[in-house]
């Protein structure tokens, strides 16, 4: 594979071509009024101070103008289940050296955290495998209605 030429949200990077690890070990809210410093946008991005972080190799359904009633409920259900499972405890984010930013200047990283049993836990794969998001396809969107 051409790694110099490759979508940067689409895979996570191989470890010779990701930035040294950033930990993070935050209390995630739902960003809103009065929203702490680490909150959840979507079941893909969130906030940490100024910073918003797009996850890797996702695309999860919109909140902010969804295209039906369905993808609104389902927005909000990949939004509390992120929420959740950035708040299992400290992860890491990782970020391609190819790519750091998409062209809305998120942050792009891969999210995960190595489980008491020594296993590592993906987010991005978490997410789609409860369903509440699909593999990132460069902009092709499957849809949730």
């Amino acid at each position: 594979m051409i790694w110099a030429g490759a979508d940067p949200m689409l895979i996570d990077p191989p470890g010779f071509l990701s930035s040294e690890p950033e930990r993070v070990s935050e209390t995630f809210s739902r960003c809103g009024p009065g929203r702490s410093r680490a909150c959840v946008i979507d079941g893909d991005t969130f906030k940490l101070g100024q910073r918003k972080v797009r996850i890797i190799g996702i695309d999860a359904p919109e909140t902010h103008q969804p295209s039906c009633p369905e993808e609104a409920r389902l927005g909000e259900q990949a939004t509390a289940t992120l929420r959740q499972l950035l708040n299992e405890g400290p992860f890491e984010m990782i970020a391609p050296v190819y790519g750091k930013q998409d062209r809305y200047g998120r942050d792009l990283r891969s999210i995960r955290r190595t489980l008491p049993n020594g296993t590592e836990q993906s987010i991005a794969d978490e997410m789609r495998e409860s369903g509440l998001a699909h593999r990132y396809l460069g902009g092709i969107k499957p849809g949730w209605c």
